[in-house]
């Protein structure tokens, strides 16, 4: 009986060092949620090349304009819902800093990026991209009209644009609020007001979103809109070359990038405090930041990348503009008075 018993014991024995030393079946991917807002794009060639780099899986969270996602970023900053926030601007940033939502990290990468774009010290935001928020004008209006094209904030109260100018709601529309923040940064939190009581005895015209104010007002677009001039981004004449139905061998719009007439927006990833996946987070973030990915910003969201490696697609070269002297204010500043200049706008322009 103890013969046996020795056998069964020694069998099993065996059997679990033999499990033991079998091989494990290998992980699953794992997954990494990133919020963004609304415009955010990627080609999809490059997510298969992280997920398979990485044995990783992106789920990307649509949550918003940028405000919007920074507010549902906040919200569930206790439980959060994905692991890296992408999208943040220059204009929130110091609320989303305030709220303590990111991890520091400090990307290797980061060497490569000029340190005009790195706003945060402590790394915890880091910059992906930026545009230039500028007034895009109709090329063939001003010629047939033998007018010359304005060459700074100031010329626009001039007689000769009355009614040639279409703006978007800052409290509603990102460059609206972009715009704003340019009379703000050039005739002072006293001064702004006075300049957009004089703007709007000169006819300014207001839409709530860009959509509107590109292509129903604008003619530079559509060709039917009465305004020549609106408020977009310096990278809108490329994209008119490349979305043509025919063809074209120039565009038909370009920026006034004349110094403090356009407001840099520089757009930030960062990864979120309470991941569970800290080191595929920050992978994720090394990748953003990386040429592979930086060379795919241009043409999936029309921003410029900030990796000083990056190169630029050739419709960018010949026919996006940037602006050598934006205007500037600290972000800080702007979280600070962001709410009382809009409010301030709102019963100048609409009141």
């Amino acid at each position: 009986m103890k013969t046996i018993s020795r056998i069964i014991v020694g069998a099993l024995a065996t059997l679990l060092l033999a499990a033991c030393a079998a091989p494990k079946a290998p992980e699953g991917p794992a997954e990494l949620v990133v919020m963004t807002h609304d415009s955010f794009a990627i080609s999809e060639a490059l997510v298969t090349q992280f997920e398979a780099e990485h044995n990783a899986k992106l789920t990307f969270l649509p949550s918003g304009d940028t405000g919007s996602a920074l507010n549902r970023a906040i919200l569930t900053k206790k439980s959060p819902s994905a692991d890296v926030f992408y999208g943040v601007d220059n204009t929130f940033l110091s609320r989303a800093l305030e709220e303590e939502l990111f991890e520091a990290y400090e990307s290797p990468l980061l060497e490569e990026i000029d340190v005009a774009f790195q706003m945060d010290a402590f790394n915890r935001a880091l910059p992906v991209n930026y545009g230039d928020v500028c007034i895009n004008y109709d090329k063939a209006y001003f010629v047939e009209k033998g007018l010359a094209v304005p060459g700074s904030l100031d010329d626009l109260l001039k007689p000769e644009y009355n009614g040639l100018l279409a703006v978007e709601n800052p409290a509603t529309s990102s460059p609206g609020l972009a715009f704003l923040l340019a009379t703000v940064a050039q005739y002072g939190a006293e001064g702004f007001t006075d300049y957009w009581t004089a703007l709007r005895n000169n006819g300014l015209v207001v839409v709530n979103d860009w959509e509107t104010a590109y292509y129903g007002n604008f003619s530079g677009s559509s060709g039917r809109g009465p305004q020549p001039m609106v408020v977009s981004y310096a990278s809108s004449p490329a994209a008119e070359v490349i979305f043509a139905e025919q063809p074209l061998s120039d565009a038909p719009t370009a920026s006034i990038v004349a110094p403090g007439t356009c407001f840099r927006q520089i757009e930030f990833v960062g990864i979120l405090k309470g991941t569970k996946q800290r080191a595929l987070a920050e992978k994720f973030v090394d990748f953003m930041l990386s040429v592979d990915f930086q060379e795919d910003v241009p043409m999936q969201m029309f921003v410029y990348p900030v990796n000083g490696q990056a190169q630029l697609p050739e419709e960018f070269v010949q026919y996006a503009q940037t602006a050598s002297q934006p205007a500037e204010l600290s972000p800080v500043d702007v979280a600070a008075n962001r709410e009382s200049w809009i409010q301030a706008w709102d019963e100048t322009v609409l009141r």
